[in-house]
């Protein structure tokens, strides 16, 4: 067992869950392990460690050198970018339509950790812990579709490398104070930046409904329930308004009735991307992170019927 200085990155498929539920297994598998082959490629041209597979996440190493102080670092931010670009290109060059697409989110953190063996005889591995290794892994539970988020720790050491947004907190498990972290843009000496999956990809509809949500705190639920309204929609998002407000980040799960479809939507979660005020009301822009299958065609059934103007047919 050994102490050393290193740069972790945990990198996890977003919405892989629905992909099983509407997928046959051999596909599933074929998929993810097509995805794993690639990430392991291009951690390992980057230097980095494959620790372990963690289901439809990985974790990768980069150890530090004394020699080239924050060098382990830069090579994990332009692994996790290299990552970003490969997962894009793929789906935008699937051969295959009834492939599905898939999207990572990557969260990467610096510190000293504990490497060494685990278990006995009958199995063991080597693998690293420590609290700087947990903060990795809560960084990227925070991570949309396409994004990179980084500990403060690892943008000091990646400074005048990297083009990256200002910092956020977030409440993260296991720390009393909230955590910043910063979202990465670019590496500008690369001439490579992050190709953000959660730009619009539908037109938005004005409307005007009530919804009811609850937050959720570690992936639990809460038993509390409040109300808002949405004031427009697209395929993969909304806009609402609230009467008090919350994070940035912070992500919740929806309940409502969609107009014109008589649907309603009781599996939808979402994430809040901005925040602004306006005419005194809280509003956030918020993004679906999960969905059914079901849910996404009766949205984008809702969402074509506005933009047709065709609600009173």
């Amino acid at each position: 067992m050994e102490q050393r200085e290193a740069t972790i990155l945990f990198a996890d498929l977003r919405g892989f869950s629905s992909i099983v539920a509407t997928h046959p297994p051999e596909v599933v598998f074929g998929e993810l392990n097509r995805c794993f082959v690639r990430l392991c490629e291009i951690s390992a041209h980057h230097g980095g460690t494959v620790d372990k597979f963690i289901g439809d996440a990985i974790m990768v190493v980069f150890w530090a050198d004394a020699r080239r102080p924050g060098d382990e670092a830069r090579r994990a931010v332009h692994c996790a970018l290299d990552m970003q670009i490969a997962m894009h290109h793929d789906n935008r060059t699937r051969d295959d339509p009834a492939r599905p697409r898939l999207y990572l989110g990557i969260g990467i953190n610096s510190g000293r950790v504990i490497s060494g063996v685990l278990g006995s005889h009958v199995y063991s591995a080597r693998t690293v812990l420590g609290e700087h290794v947990n903060l990795a892994a809560r960084i990227e539970a925070f991570c949309l579709r396409g994004q990179i988020l980084l500990s403060e720790t690892t943008c000091r050491h990646c400074e005048g490398f990297i083009d990256a947004g200002e910092p956020v907190e977030v409440s993260v498990k296991g720390h009393e104070r909230a955590v910043a972290v910063r979202e990465l843009h670019a590496i500008p000496s690369e001439g490579k930046r992050v190709p953000r999956q959660e730009r619009r990809g539908s037109p938005r509809a004005p409307v005007r409904f009530p919804f009811t949500y609850q937050t959720l705190a570690n992936d639990v639920v809460s038993k509390v329930r409040a109300g808002g309204t949405v004031i427009d929609i697209g395929y993969r998002g909304v806009n609402v308004e609230l009467d008090h407000e919350l994070q940035l980040l912070e992500e919740f799960k929806l309940e409502l009735e969609l107009p014109l479809t008589g649907y309603r939507v009781a599996d939808l979660y979402g994430r809040v991307v901005s925040t602004h005020r306006a005419d005194g009301a809280h509003r956030f822009g918020v993004e679906f992170t999960s969905m059914s299958r079901e849910t996404g065609r009766n949205i984008r059934k809702l969402v074509h019927l506005l933009i047709q103007g065709t609600a009173g047919e």
